[in-house]
């Protein structure tokens, strides 16, 4: 069995929140000087909007680190969304976003990687879904995917490329 010290796992959490932090960095940087109009455009046969992407990413922080991490979470100011849209504006929509992200960090600076969660996400990926390390992958992954999906729509939307800070 390898053993790790404390410096190491510090370590280890410290490349992990940076590596988020780049993904979650990404997505607002893709989308930044788009209006309200490209913002609610759908660019893609599935239909999906860049800004109800923003939001999907908001739930999955919301849905990992408070719903899985800590087994709960505070009761939202509205019904879940409609699939690929929001009613929301984008100012709702990145001030909800910002607001978990600043919440998963919290849980992440106070919670050892190796924490179970207290919740438990359904199917296979609630099986693999062992500790707070695995969660933080997750949402790297999730988040850079969701990132080139918004590439790829901002490219669409008025051509521009390689926006972010990476």
């Amino acid at each position: 069995m390898i053993r790790t010290t404390g410096a190491e796992v510090d370590e280890e959490k410290s490349a992990l929140t940076m590596f988020l932090d780049a993904q979650r960095g990404a997505v607002l940087a893709i989308l930044e000087g788009l209006d309200d109009e490209a913002l609610t455009t759908p660019v893609l046969p599935s239909g999906w909007t860049p800004l109800a992407m923003v939001e999907h990413l908001g739930y999955a922080e919301r849905h990992w680190f408070q719903q899985i991490l800590a087994g709960h979470a505070d009761p939202l100011p509205w019904v879940d969304p409609e699939p690929f849209t929001t009613p929301r504006s984008p100012s709702e929509v990145f001030a909800f976003y910002r607001e978990q992200c600043e919440r998963s960090d919290v849980a992440l600076a106070s919670t050892p990687l190796s924490a179970a969660p207290v919740g438990r996400h359904p199917g296979s990926l609630g099986d693999e879904t062992t500790d707070l390390r695995r969660i933080v992958l997750h949402m790297i992954e999730e988040t850079a995917r969701h990132a080139g999906h918004l590439d790829a729509a901002r490219e669409l939307l008025d051509g521009k490329t390689g926006l972010g800070p990476r």
